[in-house]
């Protein structure tokens, strides 16, 4: 999940082909203070990028840019949109996420059309500073509700991944721990295979 905070040497794009070339599995573009015209330009360069490496590209809140630039698929929050709204807007061909805390929450979502679920925060994080961490029983309960994959994602990092073995979840989104890495490709190839060993230990 992308976060321009930590941009300088690099632009956001550099920084996600790097991660790319580091083997992660799905690239959300989030942005919540840039200008309309420039997302939607980022947008369309980022999913001919993720095209380019075979990995699904899904745009974060905005259905209209994630419409226009082609994108594999839409996430939203429960303060977005509404999931069934969402879902009637964009049909069956996109692929539809939605953040959830609670059980009922994802059960909700899911039955709005919803494919996966982000569950979080799991641990405490600085990217969304008024998410308190999840439990671990919440976790598991989201994940035993419903039978599409749930992706963890808060303050995830190399340190802390495995701890989520066990849990139901199918994969990390992870944002500072790969962006604010001196070396994204070489910090995506770890955590990749630490998400792998957490998910092989389901």
């Amino acid at each position: 999940m992308t976060d321009r905070a930590w941009t300088g040497k690099q632009s956001l794009y550099e920084q996600v082909e790097a991660a790319l070339r580091g083997g992660v599995t799905c690239v959300q573009l989030r942005e919540k203070n840039l200008e309309r015209a420039a997302f939607r330009k980022e947008a369309m360069e980022l999913c001919t990028l993720c095209k380019r490496y075979g990995v699904p590209f899904i745009v974060n809140d905005d259905v209209e840019i994630a419409m226009t630039c082609g994108a594999d698929g839409i996430h939203v929050g429960q303060e977005d949109m509404a999931a069934g709204e969402v879902r009637r807007l964009v049909g069956n061909e996109m692929i539809l996420g939605v953040s959830v805390h609670s059980a009922e929450e994802a059960r909700e979502a899911v039955r709005a059309g919803a494919d996966y679920l982000g569950a979080g925060a799991v641990f405490s994080t600085a990217t969304k500073t008024d998410a308190d961490a999840m439990s671990r029983e919440t976790l598991e309960e989201i994940c035993s509700a419903v039978g599409v994959p749930v992706v963890a994602i808060g303050g995830i990092n190399e340190d802390n991944v495995l701890r989520l073995a066990g849990s139901g979840v199918m994969g990390a989104a992870i944002v500072s721990a790969v962006f604010s890495a001196p070396d994204i490709e070489a910090a995506c190839r770890r955590l990749r295979k630490k998400t792998e060993k957490m998910v092989r230990s389901e």
